[in-house]
């Protein structure tokens, strides 16, 4: 087993210049302790997430769609465990989660195109960015593309470090796994 670099930062190690997120969101999550190893950019990623995961226009359901389809696109088990576990609190039910690693239909199909739209051109099409507008609203598009920049970070950190899923997380899905 090759072990990581930059693994989850224990309470111990945890850097005091950023005390504070510890005990705020990023102590929570091992993907915000591996982030710890780099103590500027965690500080500095804190108001962004406060935007994308609390104050998007995309709103919590629909934000959990976009961040489960870049999970998948990315190969990324983490992001992909935490939000199926996320989506089932605020109520998804596990057939619409499972649907969207494949095409739902209705708005998650089009949340669904857009993300895959993202990350195999690196844009929206006009008529997409239309579609997407008269539908959620030219601020949750703007929110949408924010999201899977986002999240596709955080997937690419996990992924380089092997961070593993936190394991209150790992447990749920040991218990109860998606269908």
């Amino acid at each position: 087993m090759i072990h990581s670099p930059c693994p989850p930062v224990s309470d111990a190690d945890w850097p005091e210049d950023i005390a504070d997120l510890r005990e705020d969101f990023a102590g929570k999550l091992n993907v915000y302790r591996t982030m710890a190893h780099h103590p500027d950019l965690l500080a500095a990623w804190a108001p962004l997430r406060q935007h994308v995961v609390k104050n998007s226009h995309l709103g919590a359901i629909r934000s959990e769609v976009v961040i489960l389809r870049t999970g998948v696109r990315l190969g990324s088990d983490y992001e992909w465990a935490h939000h199926v576990s996320r989506a089932r609190a605020l109520g998804m039910e596990d057939a619409r989660i499972a649907a969207v690693r494949d095409m739902p239909e209705g708005e998650d199909g089009l949340i669904v195109r857009a993300v895959d739209a993202l990350i195999d051109h690196k844009k929206l099409s006009p008529a997409q960015e239309a579609e997407l507008a008269e539908a959620l609203g030219r601020k949750a598009v703007i929110d949408l593309i924010a999201t899977v920049g986002f999240y596709s970070v955080l997937g690419y950190l996990l992924q380089t470090y092997d961070t593993p899923i936190d394991d209150e997380i790992a447990a749920e899905m040991a218990h109860h796994p998606l269908g």
